[in-house]
């Protein structure tokens, strides 16, 4: 299934978890389900946002992008991170109020039976998004499996609170489970802001890639080839790699040029999504690269 299909699809299992999940809370009237269902907003608003990002992150390179518009997803994370953060002190805030002014909680049975249902819904959406976003290198999806796996545990952990609630009649615990609940995505929240500000910086591939390309490499090794400075980066589901390639000055330049583009073939069919970028030097010449002469 294709990432926006993905995304679709959280829009709609989205909708149908904020429904159970109200419909808990308003049977209740427990503030740890209403937490729960705060987040399950959230859930949603990313959800719209993601297929937004996505949406310009496809677009193909023009004059004003040369190199496309696949950074556009990291935008998707640090919005979630910071949907995520905003939720997280509304559900303090409602806590800490109910915490000096408790309340009885009513038909927990029905409740938690709705939170188990929407949990089970999640979990199902969470696993295939993750392997999705593996298969497409796609951060968005990661960004989104990795929410609704933390939507999963907080529900898991509202439910046996609440139980625990119901066994000994202490309803101090659910507003405590609140905060607990709020402390929890926070912290993924914050996790998800630094994700979406690394990939803006540029940072290198994976590791699992950096391998497929040193073993493309090394098939075409020779005495009288070499390949140095080669440097990586990613940008949303695109990867990309610059290197030199040495080789005899005898040579003549189209079989120079011929089994570069051997080389750049073989890395971006080992590699989907991958764009290569290689510069021919003779064996006897050393470039630059990253001297801090070069900026004078």
């Amino acid at each position: 299934m294709q990432v926006k299909a993905l995304l679709k699809l959280s829009v709609v299992v989205a909708v149908v978890t904020i429904a159970l999940k109200t419909l808990a809370w308003w049977l209740t009237d427990s503030v740890g389900l209403l937490s729960d269902a705060m987040e399950s907003f959230v859930n949603l608003a990313s959800a719209l946002f993601a297929i937004a990002m996505v949406t310009i992150a496809q677009r193909p390179a023009d004059d004003d992008h040369p190199f496309g518009h696949t950074k556009a997803e990291y935008f998707s994370s640090g919005f979630e991170g910071l949907l995520i953060a905003g939720a997280a002190f509304g559900i303090i805030w409602a806590a800490v109020h109910r915490f000096y002014d408790p309340q009885p909680l009513q038909a927990l049975g029905w409740g938690l039976a709705c939170a188990v249902v929407s949990s089970a819904l999640n979990g199902l959406l969470a696993w295939r998004m993750l392997i999705a976003s593996r298969q497409h290198h796609s951060i968005v999806l990661e960004a989104d499996a990795r929410h609704l796996f933390t939507d999963v545990w907080t529900s898991v952990g509202v439910v046996v609170g609440l139980g625990l609630v119901s066994l000994t009649g202490w309803i101090w615990l659910d507003p405590v489970l609140a905060i607990g609940v709020a402390l929890n995505i926070l912290r993924e929240g914050a996790r998800l802001a630094w994700r979406s500000v690394d990939g803006l910086m540029d940072t290198a591939v994976e590791p699992d890639v950096r391998a497929q390309i040193d073993r493309t490499l090394a098939q075409f090794a020779h005495q009288t080839i070499r390949f140095d400075h080669l440097v990586t980066r990613r940008a949303g589901q695109r990867r990309f790699v610059d290197m030199h390639m040495h080789m005899p000055a005898s040579w003549t330049l189209g079989r120079a040029a011929a089994l570069r583009a051997d080389v750049e073939q073989a890395l971006m069919s080992e590699v989907p999504g991958l764009r290569a970028s290689i510069q021919l030097l003779p064996s006897d010449v050393e470039a630059h690269f990253n001297d801090p002469k070069d900026l004078l």
